[in-house]
């Protein structure tokens, strides 16, 4: 007799989130989807929308405590893996990354029993990531004041940089009506849900001073938290991936596409210039978003003057960016010709030490070691 399938009991009727609830004597999260049908039971690697599975993220925390592991880590994200802060950062990560995407998995996006958001609920909901940024850095333990914003990236922008936030906040809000169209053409259902939701939560948020809060409170605190704190340590892609769990109201949707896509150009401003200037651009695109939910932003003549305003935006910026460089360039050291077997000698006084003009050396070995006033490495 030849076995083609391993099946020794005949397969029990499929059962509800409610009804296995009730059996196990379990408690379902808030915004379960009830009613939806489990028929089989897979590991979360190769589960599907119809199996029950298991999250065991504390036992993959936990695991990062083992130093050859961290050590295997730290070849892939910028961490130090002896140091007690960084690991104690991928575990706060890992724990955070899997409670956010079971909730987002299992978690239908219409089912959300989540109520409005107040201007204090708002508030109490940003003001730990802004705690946890200063308390991961070591403020006030390691750290000063001014040495943890630094640390953090806190700094005062150039010019330039202040247009570059502006006019990047001016791309990623159309980026962000081009992925929403396409989540209404092509997944109109999950769009509709998605729609819903986000009324409800922040609808009470749309006075005036509520949405200033939508715009300042996220911008500030998480991307000191996110850009500032953990991207150093995390990398690009990782922190961006943690930044849109925490946006669970979008679910699986073509919406949490366009949140990380976002998460990744913020953390691209924040690696060439600094937190300051992504925590502009965040803020700016919130109150773009907010002022165009209550139609401030919406006719014809209203989107051919903010596509002006952008151009302008962009092409101040684009000047700003190259007159840095161009400057940056010219305070660079000339080497003399070399002669057959003769090493190459900067110009100047300096015996081998470059003459910065205007500019803070790092090592006084090259004439490749300075940073303009305005913040460029070159």
């Amino acid at each position: 007799m030849q076995v083609t399938e391993f099946s020794f009991f005949a397969r029990a009727t499929d059962l509800s989130v409610a009804e296995i609830a009730a059996l196990t004597g379990a408690e379902p999260c808030a915004g379960a989807d009830l009613s939806r049908r489990l028929t089989g039971i897979a590991p979360i690697d190769c589960a599907g929308a119809n199996d029950l599975t298991f999250v065991a993220e504390p036992k993959f925390a936990a695991a990062l405590a083992s130093k050859p592991l961290r050590e295997r880590v730290a070849s892939l994200v910028p961490i130090d893996p002896d140091n007690p802060v960084h690991a104690l950062a991928l575990v706060l990560a890992v724990l955070l990354f899997g409670t956010q995407v079971t909730s987002i998995v299992f978690t239908s996006v219409g089912a959300s029993t989540q109520t409005a958001l107040t201007l204090g609920d708002l508030i109490s909901q940003e003001l730990p990531f802004l705690i946890l940024a200063g308390a991961g850095v070591g403020l006030f333990m390691r750290r000063n004041l001014s040495q943890a914003a630094e640390r953090l990236g806190l700094i005062v922008p150039a010019w330039w940089q202040v247009v570059l936030a502006v006019a990047a906040a001016g791309v990623f809000f159309a980026f962000g009506l081009g992925m929403d169209w396409l989540s209404h053409t092509w997944t109109p259902d999950v769009a509709r849900q998605v729609d819903s939701t986000t009324q409800r939560l922040f609808g009470g948020l749309g006075t005036p001073i509520g949405i200033a809060a939508l715009a300042l409170a996220p911008g500030i605190c998480e991307e000191v938290m996110f850009r500032g704190a953990l991207q150093p340590r995390l990398g690009i892609i990782a922190t961006a991936l943690l930044f849109t769990c925490i946006h669970t109201q979008y679910g699986l949707s073509l919406d949490a596409l366009s949140v990380f896509i976002i998460a990744v150009g913020l953390g691209l401003i924040r690696k060439f210039t600094n937190t300051t200037t992504s925590v502009i651009t965040h803020t700016t695109y919130n109150l773009i978003v907010g002022l165009a939910g209550i139609g401030v932003v919406g006719s014809q003549v209203d989107v051919a003057i903010m596509v002006a305003v952008e151009a302008v935006f962009v092409a101040v910026s684009a000047y700003g960016i190259w007159s840095v460089r161009r400057r940056a360039a010219k305070t660079r050291v000339p080497l003399r010709p070399r002669r057959p077997g003769a090493a190459a000698r900067p110009r100047g006084r300096g015996a081998g030490t470059p003459a910065c003009a205007g500019a803070s050396c790092s090592r006084p070995t090259g004439p490749r070691c300075c940073r303009s006033p305005d913040g460029v490495r070159w």
